[in-house]
């Protein structure tokens, strides 16, 4: 009998897995997806992974973020290779920001035991929670209460557009929120983080490579102001008569894209929320975010500072919500994987990550990205084309063989 061809095998498992996460929080009107994290999808989510783990004999454990790890040996003789993403999405997000490098990991793991390979460390595919940030507002919070940079008490204070704080949210969802804080013992087990994540960008796309390796993460942030007004009624106040939030909420969007310009930055108004919301009813409150990005901290400092006086001038609040300074990558092991990869491109990206914040908090971390066609991201178009995906899973495999051996 002839033995199964490696490759047919990882296609195959790629796709049943593929198949079976495109179902879980879809929206069918928009395509789009909505797994927010401590709900029923983030739940069914995380039954996915443990059934993966459980169906390739993979040690199952959950640290006291809430981020599922699976084992492949034992991380506690010496520490790990460890492979994955996020399964979490923005509001009517795209299926691969994420879910690619989970899916990926697993599939590269199956490769690598296709092919009888046995590592020397242990091989580690991680799930991390809550990365989008869509629900409580900060960006990587499972990776961040994991290294202690989100404290635990503002962690469980947080809370979502309905009131719930993530302390409720996570007793709801079976999880004890006392235990939550940073977890030495996991970090431990950690001795190579490698993230695989769709590109947020069309730079492969233009060079003809369907993988890259990354090498930094831009310095970025979010901030929230708040302007306030005077409700009242649309049609029987005068204009001069009016205090309207929304006029202001204006000047500042304009502000924030006019100051990332003469900056070289990039800024973002993406959410709103008006008080009390009502077509008829000058607003009493506006409350908005920015998120601002950029090749260097003084940058996107710079046009929260114009922002700031905007806001100030129309006496208003701004506040600081998450900030992550500039993370590169360890050169060495870069330059290493993407000679590996036969001399694979090296690219920053704009976008955060998981992989940032180990990084940050010093773990050796790598990155690869694989190409998207248009370069659209957190959105229902969101695309990679499958020989792309599956070859990203034989990088990420071929990666962990030199790792791991």
């Amino acid at each position: 009998m002839n033995a199964p061809d490696p490759r047919q095998v990882t296609m195959s498992r790629f796709e049943r897995m593929w198949a079976a996460l495109g179902t879980i929080g879809r929206d069918p009107g928009t395509g789009g997806f909505r797994r927010y994290a401590w709900t029923a999808e983030d739940a069914t989510l995380r039954e996915w992974f443990a059934g993966e783990a459980t169906v390739r004999g993979l040690d199952l454990t959950t640290d006291r973020a809430g981020n599922q790890w699976a084992w492949w040996g034992n991380p506690d003789d010496q520490p790990g290779v460890v492979l994955g993403s996020h399964l979490d999405s923005v509001p009517d997000g795209g299926a691969f920001d994420g879910p690619l490098g989970v899916v990926s990991a697993f599939a590269a793991l199956d490769a690598m035991r296709t092919e009888g390979f046995s590592p020397g460390r242990p091989v580690g595919v991680v799930h991390f929670g809550d990365e989008e940030g869509a629900r409580f507002g900060v960006a990587c919070a499972g990776s961040r209460i994991l290294t202690g940079v989100l404290d635990a008490d503002r962690a469980r204070a947080l809370r979502d557009a309905a009131g719930v704080s993530m302390a409720d949210a996570m007793a709801r969802s079976g999880t004890d929120p006392a235990h939550v804080g940073r977890d030495d013992e996991t970090l431990r087990r950690v001795g190579t983080f490698v993230e695989l994540h769709i590109e947020q960008g069309c730079a492969l796309a233009d060079l003809g490579r369907p993988v890259a390796v990354g090498s930094a993460i831009w310095p970025h942030g979010r901030w929230r102001f708040d302007l306030l007004g005077e409700a009242n009624h649309a049609g029987t106040t005068s204009l001069v008569d009016r205090r309207d939030p929304m006029l202001a909420f204006a000047s500042v969007v304009l502000a924030a894209r006019a100051a990332a310009v003469r900056h070289g930055a990039l800024a973002t108004c993406g959410k709103v929320t008006v008080e009390p919301n009502g077509v008829n009813a000058i607003p009493s409150q506006i409350t908005g975010w920015l998120d601002s990005r950029g090749s260097d901290a003084e940058r996107v400092r710079a046009v929260v500072a114009e922002i700031t006086a905007v806001v100030d001038g129309h006496g208003g609040a701004v506040s600081e919500e998450s900030w992550t300074g500039e993370t590169g990558f360890e050169p060495a092991l870069t330059a290493r994987l993407a000679t590996l990869l036969d001399n694979a491109p090296v690219l920053p990206t704009g976008a955060g990550h998981d992989a940032g914040i180990l990084a940050a908090a010093g773990v050796p971390t790598a990155m690869l990205f694989v190409r998207n066609p248009t370069g659209v991201s957190h959105s229902p178009a969101e695309h990679a084309e499958h020989a792309d995906c599956l070859a990203g899973v034989a990088a990420l495999a071929a990666v962990t063989r030199d790792l791991a051996r």
